[in-house]
């Protein structure tokens, strides 16, 4: 059997924003032959836009199938869209979508048994006996069956599943390998990486519909969902005489109280590669999550992204913080909150949370990738 030379991903559409997973398999594209599958979520259909928004997203990608997109560095995955059953909910829904990605496995990999499997998310369960792929790795980003608006039940399933069948596991965190643990699986830690220079010398400007929004800008950006903590949130904008609370990103399912907080501005989902200017022209970065079972397992990419701009840096007392608690404040309470952004905004960085953020430059996604091969390659945990 011939030594693997290729990798099958199964994530997050590429492209469409930069996930840890793309960030890894960029790093790995030279190296290996990348076939990057676009898979649907677990998220029960819903008469909303998000739905109708996603829905047309798919719709657009099944009619091109596969392609190679253009890249800047000339070394490119081959993305599938493969078609997909909206639900993993019945065991007919299942069967069907397992019937189907194999299908588009066999169509698109012309020889399985000389790749490697990577998946972030518990969807493809039932193909890792079914496709004969070299070996199967589960990448685990989150802990998604606590995630608002997703099918716990079917989730939880399909991931013990799984878990019990990979070959090797990663986890971004250590609440996340605790779970595998608990699950009676070992996992390689791999935290997420960060690009420094993009972050640290921006370039471009902010996009034209923010330029008339009253400054300081303090920001945040990611997911809006009811992991934010909306009470956070409130006494931060009440505090302030003048400014803006931009929180930018895609919605899914906000506190709708969000609507009627002065002050605050949900600006929707900007490109990535504005990001970088919006944080340079902001007068504090802020992530104030709600303390919940999917907040205490996250390790967010914009962390390490925020720190790497040299603004000042407000977060909430997760785990994911604390490795990082001297570069930043990491805060407990709304007040506290609200208190530590004003004096931020008056004060400016710490010269110590300053010298603390230099030991990022041993954080990019080079040596991230490098740990991430290694694991590939391991025997069973």
């Amino acid at each position: 059997m011939p030594l693997p030379d290729g990798l099958v991903v199964f994530s997050d559409d590429w492209g469409r924003h930069p996930s840890s997973c793309q960030h890894l398999i960029r790093e790995l594209l030279p190296r290996y032959r990348v076939y990057w599958f676009n898979t649907i979520g677990t998220r029960p259909p819903r008469l909303d836009l998000l739905t109708a928004r996603r829905g047309m997203e798919k719709l657009a990608g099944w009619s091109r199938r596969r392609r190679e997109p253009r890249s800047s560095a000339g070394v490119n995955p081959l993305v599938v869209d493969p078609v997909m059953w909206p639900s993993f909910g019945s065991g007919l829904g299942r069967w069907l979508n397992r019937v189907l990605l194999t299908r588009a496995i066999a169509g698109a990999v012309p020889r399985p048994e000389s790749t490697i499997g990577v998946t972030t998310v518990p969807i493809v369960a039932d193909l890792v006996e079914r496709v004969p792929l070299s070996r199967w790795i589960y990448y685990c980003v989150d802990d998604l069956a606590e995630w608002p608006g997703l099918d716990r039940s079917t989730l939880l399933k399909m991931e013990r599943r799984l878990v019990d069948r990979v070959d090797g596991i990663v986890a971004v965190s250590e609440r996340l390998v605790d779970r595998m643990v608990e699950m009676g699986r070992q996992a390689v830690l791999l935290t997420h990486g960060v690009d420094q220079p993009t972050w640290a010398q921006p370039t471009g400007g902010v996009p034209e519909g923010l330029d008339g929004l009253e400054e300081p800008w303090i920001v945040f950006w990611g997911v809006v969902d009811r992991r934010l903590a909306t009470d956070w949130i409130e006494s931060l904008a009440g505090s302030l005489d003048r400014g803006s609370v931009l929180l930018i990103g895609p919605p899914n399912n906000p506190d709708p109280a969000l609507e009627s907080i002065d002050r605050v501005v949900q600006t929707g989902p900007l490109p990535f590669e504005s990001l970088p200017a919006v944080a340079a022209r902001a007068a504090a970065l802020v992530m104030p999550y709600a303390d919940l079972p999917a907040t205490r397992a996250i390790q967010p990419l914009k962390l390490k992204e925020y720190l790497a701009t040299g603004r000042p840096v407000i977060v909430s007392d997760l785990p994911a913080c604390h490795e990082w608690k001297d570069a930043c404040d990491v805060v407990t309470a709304a007040e506290l909150f609200s208190w530590t952004v004003l004096q931020r905004l008056e004060e400016g960085v710490p010269e110590a949370q300053l010298e603390a953020r230099l030991r990022l430059e041993s954080e990019d996604w080079e040596k991230k990738a490098q740990s991430f091969e290694q694991a590939l390659w391991n025997s069973r945990g």
